[in-house]
């Protein structure tokens, strides 16, 4: 093994390198938060993929593969058309608005009565987003290096927060794209070959395993219209996701590099079904699904390969978990601790005060995203309540926003309230894991956000005015600026 601790330690050493590097060029709030919204389409595509495609959708999606088959591809499946949703239909406008947060968008589209609440909501998402990758951290280190489980969560979540604090999102892009094609060679170019071979190939493992382990839709038509709601439209509204799009040089970039990520998460979620369907056939009697991906890589490959393998799983838990962190920091500090200050600064491109702001709030929040992960112990279930509650609370006031010219602040707000409390009252009562938050919390959302809306003043003419010019790539003090007529002798 001692070639395998050798990958994984140079792979580590490599990610805190890249973030000293990166904090050499976050010098302003918009270059540690977006990396300038400067990233060309090739990079673009390289980290989108690298955070949407984490430890659940690579172990996890081994693992469902091991369960169900083909089928067990849904998840991550339903992931990528999130993306390539979003991509093709909102991206670029998503992009042309410059702003930050998520709830900066609901400010800007509403008149700036939403942004608190929407900003709590999306906080605990995020928050619990990056508590369940660092968590992952405890699976992967206990194969490499028999770690105690504690050990293991405070060692990969402080090389994540180090980099993700010298750099912000530049250190985050730099390492993303070294992640993103260690999970390209580690899990779809070696894992998923040798694989099926070991395996017997295609025809054995059709011979050795139930017709159903073949069937697309054999993980269930209700599960999959749940993956469909929790995952794909989550992927449309989360400010983990809106954050990679702010860092897009234009809108085009937005919208063909997150196509381009999308197709290729439609490529891993098949690899990983596949890896699980193949490790069925080596090993039909695991006690967990989940130790799929780590029994094959540790019994079926070669030394060197595994350490690389082995890192890109680690790549993949790193991407989602600085991805998550950053935008929980993001939130915190400029949705919720501003807003309650009541001070709300625009970025001069010299304001050294709010990338320090900000990189504090990467520490704080990093060591609130390891010690929640110390203290809980199921990866799924707190994913889910970060799913239930963004696209409970959240969904309908950002779509609404986008597509519906009648929304109102007071049906945005009660649109976020009544559903987040009906998702939070059905997991309470139907359980974590229960189909119903996601559903009846979703209804709540829209019937609240339409009715209010219906029943309340229209939004003024002058909010969407500046709404529609943002959305269209202009500056409305630009175009006010335009008009004024020029002093004699200028």
């Amino acid at each position: 093994m001692a070639v395998d601790y050798t990958v994984i330690v140079v792979y580590l050493a490599g990610m805190l390198a890249m973030g000293w590097w990166g904090m050499r060029r976050a010098r302003s709030k918009s270059e540690f938060l977006v990396a300038g919204r400067r990233l060309g389409p090739a990079m673009y595509s390289g980290t989108m993929a690298a955070i949407v495609l984490g430890g659940a959708s690579t172990i996890g999606g081994v693992g469902l593969g091991y369960q169900y088959g083909l089928s067990g591809a849904w998840m991550v499946f339903t992931i990528g058309l999130g993306l390539l949703a979003l991509s093709v239909f909102f991206s670029a406008r998503i992009a042309r608005l410059k702003v930050y947060t998520v709830s900066e968008m609901l400010d800007l589209r509403y008149g700036g009565r939403a942004g608190v609440i929407s900003g709590v909501v999306m906080w605990a998402y995020t928050l619990m987003l990056a508590v369940t990758s660092t968590i992952a951290y405890a699976t992967i280190f206990d194969v490499l290096f028999d770690m105690n489980r504690t050990l293991a969560i405070v060692l990969g979540g402080s090389i994540v927060v180090a980099y993700s604090t010298l750099g912000g999102m530049w250190s985050i892009t730099l390492t993303d794209m070294v992640q993103f094609v260690v999970k390209t060679i580690g899990v779809l170019l070696l894992l998923l070959p040798i694989a099926v071979v070991k395996a017997g190939g295609f025809g054995e493992m059709k011979a050795k395993l139930p017709t159903g382990y073949f069937d697309p839709l054999g993980i269930g038509g209700e599960t999959i219209f749940t993956y469909v709601l929790i995952y794909t439209f989550g992927m449309l509204i989360g400010q983990d996701i809106w954050q990679r799009v702010f860092t897009a040089r234009s809108d085009t970039t937005a919208k063909w590099g997150g196509t381009v990520a999308g197709t290729y998460c439609l490529a891993y979620a098949l690899a990983g079904a596949v890896i699980g369907t193949a490790a069925k056939v080596l090993y039909p009697d695991l006690s967990s699904a989940d130790d799929a991906f780590a029994t094959i890589v540790k019994d079926e490959l070669p030394m060197g390969v595994r350490g690389l393998v082995l890192a890109a799983a680690l790549a993949a838990v790193m991407s989602t978990s600085s991805g998550a962190l950053i935008a929980c920091a993001t939130v915190a500090n400029n949705d919720i601790w501003a807003r309650l200050r009541g001070v709300v600064r625009p970025d001069d491109g010299e304001a050294h005060d709010e990338v320090r702001g900000n990189r504090a709030f990467i520490l704080l929040m990093g060591i609130a995203v390891i010690g929640t992960a110390i203290a809980l112990n199921n990866v799924v279930e707190a994913l889910t309540v970060a799913y239930n509650l963004l696209v409970g609370g959240l969904l309908v006031p950002i779509l609404g926003g986008l597509l519906w010219r009648r929304g109102t602040a007071q049906g945005a707000l009660a649109s976020v309230v009544v559903g987040g409390v009906a998702a939070i009252t059905l997991m309470a009562t139907h359980g974590i894991l229960a189909n119903e938050p996601v559903y009846y919390g979703l209804l709540s959302s829209l019937a609240a956000y339409v009715a209010v809306s219906l029943l309340t003043k229209p939004t003024d003419a002058a909010v969407l005015a500046v709404w529609r010019e943002r959305l269209a790539g202009r500056d409305p003090q630009d175009a006010e600026r335009a008009s004024e007529p020029v002093p004699a002798g200028q």
